[in-house]
């Protein structure tokens, strides 16, 4: 079988009319290069190169050769450019999973950082709750994705991405919609409250079940939801007040009216990025990277997020 430095060879001959000029191309000396052509027109079993003492010329079979060769040198390079672009992270596909309630601002953060940092690397996105998220990693059938904690598994390593403060949405007409000064969480004590799904929404019950009983709030829940949406559209027709994390304010939903809370201490809701501990992806390891390099997305805590050159799955 021919090899791609014969081929190059004869390419260099056959643009150069001539084997001095196409070795001095090659950086090489003649005899070797001649050689090289006489091996492949031996392994092909047909003349090349018409040869005389004022150059060369291609024959048929040579002009038919040469159009192949130029693509197959060009296929070559090229796969080598892309093979070590895979190798460096810079090009792949990866299944990346995010939240509805990450989806409002940080999975923007995400794509902006990945489009300006690994314009080779695809990113599928798939909205999953956190548990969904969780068994996915473990399968394999994701690769990273931001997520509520806990994710608690010694084959997963997670790192804080962004915390937000906690808003109450309020309908308009309510008292504390438009009051002066912002509500206390110990306001919606008796208040009826929409309240997160304990199943599907674990983390955002557990936070605010906290969050009562560490201030002795005792709201009434009226209604359960898992998604933030489906809660502010309830708060919107008026059924009562919930807690949503500030990104959410991003949906703007008409008749809520969004107020800073005080006295919740250092209640925020936090996200993270999680991923298989075990991974070999050179392109994960490099989108890790990148995210946790750059700053949360405007509106979270700056000190939250992890920016270290630290090797990601570490």
């Amino acid at each position: 079988m021919y090899s791609l430095e014969q081929l190059a060879g004869f390419v260099a001959v056959a643009e150069e009319g001539h084997f001095g000029r196409a070795a001095a191309r090659l950086n090489m000396t003649q005899p070797p290069l001649s050689r090289r052509v006489q091996a492949l027109e031996q392994q092909l079993g047909v003349d090349l190169l018409d040869r005389s003492r004022r150059g060369v010329r291609l024959t048929a079979a040579g002009r038919s050769l040469l159009t192949d060769a130029r693509r197959i040198l060009d296929l070559a390079e090229r796969s080598v450019h892309s093979a070590r672009r895979a190798m460096a992270g810079e090009t792949g596909t990866l299944a990346f999973g995010f939240t509805a309630s990450s989806g409002y601002v940080h999975l923007e953060t995400v794509l902006g950082i990945a489009r300006t940092r690994l314009p080779g690397v695809h990113l599928v996105l798939r909205e999953m709750v956190t548990s969904a998220q969780r068994a996915a990693l473990l399968a394999g059938d994701l690769d990273t994705g931001l997520v509520r904690p806990p994710v608690a598994s010694p084959e997963l390593t997670r790192r804080p991405f962004a915390r937000e403060p906690l808003l109450a949405a309020l309908p308009a007409a309510h008292p504390l919609a438009t009051r002066d000064t912002p509500p206390d969480v110990r306001d919606l004590h008796g208040e009826p409250f929409l309240m997160y799904d304990p199943g599907e929404a674990r983390y955002f019950h557990d936070l605010l079940d906290r969050l009562f009983e560490r201030t002795g709030t005792a709201p009434v829940h009226v209604q359960y939801a898992s998604q933030v949406h489906t809660l502010l559209a309830l708060v919107g027709a008026g059924l009562g007040v919930c807690l949503v994390p500030e990104a959410a304010r991003r949906l703007g939903p008409a008749g809520v009216v969004f107020r800073p809370l005080t006295g919740t201490g250092a209640t925020r809701a936090e996200l993270h990025l999680a991923w298989r501990t075990d991974h070999d992806s050179p392109a994960l390891g490099a989108l890790l990277t990148a995210l946790l390099r750059d700053p949360p997305a405007a509106g979270t805590d700056p000190g939250d997020g992890i920016r270290s050159a630290t090797r990601p799955g570490t």
